[in-house]
């Protein structure tokens, strides 16, 4: 709604004006409350840095194992699309390459770093995903960029 259109009204600016090559960091559970903002960014910036829970999302469009994670099953091809559009367009969708899961969502939780195209999740419960592990690829995948 409201919100949206101002940070859409904000991000116009500053993409439209920004150095290149440009880099855009987006995050949050949903893709679908995204999705403009990602089709536009694909036209703008040359690298789109995908984080928290709609990770899943382009994960499984992806063809990999989310487990029990949270997606959004009727935008699985909308991400697809969007990863498409990025690789025709010669730019670069790029989505973390390790996952922190945990067995249970409490405070004494077992976690194990797996690898985002893990072929096997089962048991480990990927909707209590505690945060993505540090990066070591991000300094290399930004550098020379605006962010």
């Amino acid at each position: 709604g409201f919100l949206l259109a101002k940070e859409l009204e904000y991000l116009d600016g500053a993409v439209s004006n920004g150095e290149k090559p440009m880099a855009a960091i987006v995050g949050g559970s949903k893709v679908s409350s995204k999705i403009t903002v990602l089709e536009a960014l694909v036209d703008k910036c040359d690298k789109i840095i995908i984080g928290g829970g709609m990770v899943f999302t382009f994960l499984k469009a992806k063809g990999y194992s989310v487990g029990t994670s949270l997606v959004e099953d009727d935008f699985v091809e909308t991400a697809k699309a969007v990863m498409e559009k990025a690789e025709k367009e010669g730019k670069q969708i790029i989505l973390p390459s390790d996952i922190v899961v945990a067995d249970s969502f409490s405070p004494d939780a077992e976690t194990q770093i797996v690898a985002a195209d893990a072929t096997q999740m089962d048991g480990w419960d990927l909707t209590t995903v505690l945060m993505p592990p540090p990066n070591r690829r991000l300094p290399s995948l930004t550098a020379r960029l605006s962010l």
